[in-house]
Parts: structure tokens; sequence; C-alpha cells
């Protein structure tokens, strides 16, 4: 792999069969945004598409949870031409396109990452960082042009990015790209939630969430094993399953989630999330064999030491020159993995363990246990089940017909206090929810909806609690202005207001 530097951005090549393919990636992606702003990074990828003209050789843009990348493949001028272009829009975005491209984004409803991956993420980390891929936030049409400004000085600029090539750089190639300040990115994110327990969302299938340093080449083997283990099992031996998917999930510091999401047959998710746990725990127990152990290493081998492998090479030497992480190339990963044993792989999964996170889908109910036989805990909430409400403050209850239909709007109450929001939802548990933790307010007609730091959000609508004039007005003063924000045009609307009430605390799943 080469270096150069062209007009102050680091430039990375090497020679792969086939035209010529770049990609200008930025340090910016997903993760760097709030939850007041989720969507910025993908506008304003699309702000910049809309300015060129069209193409007719291979060209594309997208954004990930970590970087954001615009791409081509195609002779020496083609790649030269497009990528001026790229630098020549993002230097002067056409913000007049804000409202159609924003619809546009609404029509594509595209995530970062798969929808299990983005539940596990979202309750490890809450709704900041890594933990925003779930969510949809306040919408496109509702993304301030100040964020949108804001993004582009902060993170589109010499200083956050790198040129990545299939081949070296061509002599007219130029980078016109403003210089700037590399936004501080390179810690490990804090974790919300810890393992091991179950959580139920709206996912097609089940899936697990190890955190530990992505580096481990031991945990790497083993994560590998499971998956094989998992495609026997599954869609071999029992016809459950047809896809077993691994991935790691880099989330700050070198530091993120080894996930395998499973697929299952319609009826069956149940007994895949069951067979997905058991599986998890006989790694943990028993190890690794040494046969499979060297089956992985050699798919390792054959997979990053293919000539077809150079782009993803080169995009991973990219992205830990843009996180300011050390990058090891494919002869240093291997002679990693061939220091590991058997017993070193079983003992690096045994300690990954106790972060487990296990997601099933909303209407599975399972019953699992730990290896030592304690009942794996469920929830994504970090309050503990039951509390008190405070005595003080102002209580608000459930309409009176909303008591008298339904059973859980007797036990449902809201309590304002100078602090925050607490809530009692309809099986009795007591949640918290200060001032200072909200991330978002969406103004809902008379009501608020207050989203949390911590993965949660509370309604304080009219439909579900009674003469609420009060807390807004509480609301509206402890919240900062900039977080409010009115429904998006483009969400659903449910209009039946003779629904029961939702939990006074819930995810947006």
């Amino acid at each position: 792999m080469q270096r150069d530097v062209i007009d102050g951005v680091p430039v990375l090549w090497s020679e792969a069969p086939g035209p010529l393919e770049a990609a200008l990636v930025f340090g910016q992606g997903a993760r760097d945004e709030s939850f007041r702003t989720i969507g910025v990074t993908h506008l304003v990828e699309h702000l910049a598409m809309s300015t060129l003209p069209r193409l007719h050789h291979e060209h594309n843009a997208s954004v990930s949870l970590n970087l954001t990348d615009f791409s081509v493949s195609g002779t020496d001028e083609q790649v030269v031409d497009f990528l001026a272009a790229v630098c020549k829009a993002l230097a002067a975005l056409p913000v007049d396109r804000i409202e159609r491209e924003a619809g546009v984004l609404a029509a594509e409803a595209s995530g970062v990452v798969d929808p299990v991956t983005a539940e596990l993420l979202s309750a490890r980390y809450g709704t900041v960082g890594a933990g925003l891929a779930s969510w949809d936030g306040p919408g496109p049409d509702r993304i301030p042009v100040e964020a949108v400004h804001e993004t582009v000085a902060r993170s589109f600029h010499a200083d956050n990015a790198v040129l990545l090539l299939t081949g070296p750089p061509p002599p007219t190639l130029r980078l016109p790209l403003p210089t700037g300040e590399r936004p501080e990115r390179g810690g490990a994110q804090p974790v919300m939630l810890t393992g091991p327990r179950w959580l139920a969302a709206n996912v097609p299938g089940p899936g697990l969430a190890l955190t530990a340093d992505l580096e481990d080449a031991a945990l790497t083997a083993a994560h590998a094993v499971l998956q094989e283990r998992l495609r026997q099992v599954l869609r071999h031996q029992e016809g459950l399953s047809y896809d077993v998917d691994g991935a790691r999930v880099h989330t700050g510091g070198g530091r993120g989630e080894f996930t395998v999401v499973v697929d299952a047959r319609a009826g069956q998710q149940r007994r895949v999330a069951e067979i997905l746990w058991r599986e998890t725990l006989r790694l943990a127990d028993q190890g690794v064999t040494a046969a499979e152990l060297s089956e992985e290493i050699a798919g390792f081998r054959e997979a990053w030491l293919d000539p077809r492998a150079t782009p993803a090479e080169l995009g991973q030497a990219g992205a830990c020159l843009l996180s300011d992480l050390p990058y090891e190339d494919a002869a240093a990963r291997l002679a990693a993995l061939a220091e590991v044993t058997p017993d070193s792989a079983r003992r690096a999964f045994a300690t990954a363990l106790s972060t487990a996170l296990l997601v099933v889908p909303e209407d599975v109910e399972v019953e699992l246990a730990q290896l030592d036989g304690a009942p794996l805990a469920e929830g994504s909430c970090a309050h503990p089940r039951g509390g008190e409400l405070p005595a003080g403050g102002k209580h608000f209850k459930p309409p009176m017909f909303a008591r008298l239909r339904f059973p859980e709007a007797r036990t449902a109450r809201l309590v304002v206090t100078d602090d925050g929001l607490w809530s009692r939802d309809g099986r009795g548990d007591v949640h918290h929810l200060p001032f200072a933790d909200v991330v978002g307010v969406e103004v809902n007609g008379p009501g608020r909806v207050l989203f949390g730091r911590g993965n949660c959000l509370i309604p304080v609508v009219p439909e579900m609690f009674a003469g609420i004039g009060e807390a807004v007005a509480a609301i509206d003063a402890g919240v900062p202005k900039t977080l409010r924000y009115e429904t998006s045009a483009f969400a659903e609307r449910d209009d039946d207001a003779c629904a029961p009430p939702p939990p006074a605390q819930t995810s947006r799943r």
C-alpha cells in the first residue's frame, strides 16, 4: 500500500485489476450526529450528489455509521472529473434543494446498519452516538439548514478526509477542499446497557451483540466459529434459517460490537433465538476445536489475500486513519490469528459473554438461562422494575374515559417536578427522565413527546393524560428551545383517540 498527499488530503493506493476505482472518504457518519439532527449527513451527501451531471460510468455515495464516501470507477479522466465535482459541490451546497432532497430521503428510508444490529446498538448505547442507528429522529424535513452548514464546516474538509485508489493517482488529480480541524472521535463510547440480558424489539429475526476490543484475534476466531455452527444447525440440520451474518461494528476507540444476525422461517423465531443462545453458551463453556479454528483461519486467509480484496483493504486502512487507530495489514492480522489456540478463543468468548445482548422479535417470549443456571434478565430500560413516584410535583392521570375502558390506564401516572418528568406505566414500573437528559421534544399539537438519552421516550399528550397544560409549560421552560421541533410531515399519524394509552415510557419501535 502506497501513500501520497494531494492538496492536503492523504491518498492511499494499491494496484488492483480492473478500471481505476476511487473513494473520497470523510470521517463523518451517523454516529457523529445528535438526535435532533439525525439524517443531516445523508442530507449533505444527497445535496452534493444532486449537483452532478448525468454520468454513464459507475459512481455512488453512501453514509455508514462512521463514514461518508463518494466513490467512482472508470478512466483516469472520469475519476478526476468526478472528484473535482464532489469537492466543488461540498464547498457550495445547493441548500435551496433541502425540501426536495428531504422528500427523497423519506422515500429512500435507508439505515446505516441492518435493523437487528440497529436495535442492539440502540439498546447498548442509548439515544446518542452509535445508538442513533435505530431511530428516525425528527425526520428529514425537520433538519435545520444551520445543521447542514455546521456539519459541512466541521467534517467535510481536507483534514478529515482520505482518498483511496486502486492505482497510482492520475497526474491531473486535484482535491480542492478547505482545511479544518479533525473532530475528536477516537474515544470509546460509554455503554448504557450492560449484559447479559435479552430484549424484544421490532426486528425481523434474532440477533446477538458482544462488546469487546475489535482487534482481539481470539474473539475474532471464536466469533467466526459461532457463525458457522449456527449455519450448520439452523440451515443444514433444522431448516429454520437461510442466512447467518456476522459483523464487527466500530463504535469508537477501537472497541465496538461483535454481532450475529439470524433470519428465521415464519413462526420459528422463538426456536431460532433459543438455538442462537444455546450455541452461544456452548461455545463459551466448551470452546472451539482445533479443526474449527484451523478452518476459520483458512477462510480469513483466502478472503484477505484475494487480489479482489484490495478495495476493502484500502477501506479498512482509510477508516483507521480517520479514526486515529493503528492499521494492521492482512499479514499482521493473519499472524495474530496464528497465535490463537482453542483455549484462548474459549476464554476470550467467555469473557465477552458477560456483555451479551440478545434481541428477539417483539411478539416472541423466551425463557433463557445463563451458564450458571440463573435466568437471563429481560428488558432494555436502565430503570429497575417497580419503584415509587415522588410525593411532590404536579401529578396527572389519564382521561376518565381511558381509566374506565382500559385497566392499564388506572395505573399510569405522570409527575412533573422541577428537574424533569416521572412516569408510571400500565404495569406499574416507574421511570425518571431529567430535563438535562432530554435529546429531543416533538411538538405534537397541544402535547409534547420527550426523547431521552437513555433510549426511551415519554409522551405528554391529551390522549394519555388530562389537563396537561402545566406539564407542557414546564417542559418548554425546562428544555432548550433548540431541541423542539414540529412533527414531521412524513410521519404516520394515528387518529384513533379511543385507543388504549401506550406505556408511559417506551422505545421508538
